[in-house]
């Protein structure tokens, strides 16, 4: 049906694909048609018949950017004058009454980025303006939060068909599973809290300890248990975060000696290097060849090392503590140093230059783009995620993926790297990143900025009363506070 439809799509006359790009995302989530033909496909058809000069690019995007806008404000508006009814009469039936009102709570209370990060998934897109008008979210706030979301969405979805040109089919396909990417992290981001309380709790480890099986070991082994218990111990910063930091420090320098054991001896990963790279070649495009071109430089020393300066300038400056500057240059230093210790060894050659359409020099592993491009926006995630605040940390560790992949990708797509490359030097800054926060994490307790996320246990006074410790009474002075 979709096929059929698309074919209808493309040849219509200019004005009238234009209305069809309005009418589809403003009735996805207004009329729920969003359940039956994704708003996405209509945008990434308006972009093929831009590619092909039917209809003006600025004019695609702005139809779509209203059809996006206003029926989301319909939905809401439904939503709010007939949601509830409609809710009880279906859904709400098999839902209890208690959790419908916590999740209308919570989105009028925090329904802000459920708006804006719903938009980039079909099943939320369709309903969640219609779940933000029934709990009472301010319009304003919904408002805000829709134009920045259609705003994005549209500008990706008609972008990857304008991109795409005659391979919709795969565009949109691509596109779908974006879609169900995003609507599975975002599913990951709201269990993850509710695990991470239990986990900060620490009450799994009262019931772990409780059982007969860890009480006969402990007596049997006593030391060794009692290390391992102090390892996953979350409200300390030496237990369960080290413990995550050593894990992803072992697993990343494992992948990274690994891939730089294939490409010395040719084999292994290095085999599917040719088939990406002719893959690539042949999937080349314009606007691609304009967009990695410019993306690259985000791994550049021209872009990092005054992004870096300036980032650690203010946070040592405002934090009084020289921790930022030292990591900045320790951190960034190290991955250029190993770069270059790592490339002089393996003596890898490039791709044929005859592909290359950036400037490039010296040997092909690993990636000097990719490995400064993970250390420099990977340190700049950490710094947002110990000094900064609670909502900054998933944006902040977004944006560091979301470069270093970009950038990563400009290097093979560019023609000048290998997919090994890339790896090695990814793999590379992150076990360089693991360390660094290992080693803060062990020799830094004076600061503690992580205090915020232990909360404190209700134990029993001698006289039968609750009350709250923190981890400081729990586990008496901290012998490394006077370090």
């Amino acid at each position: 049906m979709i096929d059929a439809l698309a074919k209808f799509v493309l040849g219509l006359p200019g004005w009238v694909a234009l209305a069809f790009v309005f009418a589809l995302p403003g009735l996805e989530s207004s009329a729920f048609v969003g359940f039956v033909f994704p708003g996405e496909v209509a945008l990434i058809l308006g972009g093929v018949l831009a590619a092909q000069g039917a209809i003006p690019l600025w004019a695609v995007l702005a139809v779509g950017f209203l059809g996006a806008v206003i029926g989301d404000s319909v939905g809401y508006a439904v939503g709010h004058r007939y949601g509830r009814p409609i809710l009880d009469a279906t859904v709400g039936r098999l839902v209890k009454p208690d959790h419908v009102d916590r999740a209308e709570r919570y989105l009028a209370e925090r329904g802000g980025k459920a708006v804006f990060l719903g938009r980039f998934t079909a099943a939320l897109r369709v309903m969640i303006p219609g779940m933000a008008g029934m709990a009472g979210l301010r319009y304003r706030v919904f408002l805000a939060y829709n134009v920045a979301g259609a705003a994005g969405w549209v500008t990706l979805s008609v972008l990857l068909g304008y991109i795409g040109g005659a391979s919709w089919k795969h565009v949109a396909h691509l596109a779908s599973r974006i879609g169900l990417g995003a609507l599975a992290v975002l599913i990951v981001l709201a269990v993850l809290p509710l695990v991470w309380r239990r986990v900060r709790r620490a009450s799994w480890l009262r019931r772990l300890a409780e059982h007969p099986l860890p009480r006969g070991l402990e007596r049997r082994f006593p030391r060794s248990t009692r290390w391992l218990t102090q390892r996953l111990d979350p409200r300390v910063r030496s237990g369960l975060p080290a413990t995550i930091a050593a894990v992803v420090l072992a697993a990343a320098t494992w992948t990274f000696l690994g891939i730089t054991q294939d490409v010395s001896a040719g084999e292994g990963l290095t085999r599917t290097d040719p088939g990406v790279h002719t893959w690539v070649l042949a999937h080349r495009t314009q606007a691609l060849d304009t967009f990695f071109r410019l993306t690259t430089h985000l791994g550049s020393t021209i872009v990092l090392v005054p992004v870096l300066v300036v980032v650690a300038a203010l946070l040592t400056r405002r934090r009084r503590t020289p921790v930022p500057a030292v990591a900045a240059f320790v951190v960034f230093g190290a991955a250029m140093l190993l770069h270059a210790l790592v490339r002089q060894l393996v003596h890898r050659a490039r791709p044929p230059m005859s592909d290359w359409i950036a400037p490039a020099s010296g040997f092909s592993y690993p990636s000097g783009h990719t490995t400064q491009a993970w250390a420099a926006w990977g340190l700049l995630a950490l710094f947002a995620c110990v000094y900064g605040g609670r909502r900054l940390r998933p944006f902040a560790i977004t944006a560091g993926l979301v470069i270093g992949v970009v950038v990563a990708a400009s290097r093979v797509y560019l023609g000048v790297h290998w997919l090994t490359d890339v790896l090695g030097g990814a793999t590379m800054s992150v076990a360089l990143l693991a360390l660094a926060s290992l080693v803060w994490l062990l020799l830094a307790p004076s600061e503690r900025p992580l205090d915020h996320l232990v909360e404190p246990l209700p134990t029993e006074d001698p006289a039968g009363e609750r009350t709250r410790q923190g981890p400081q009474e729990r586990h008496g002075p901290d012998p490394a506070a006077g370090l």
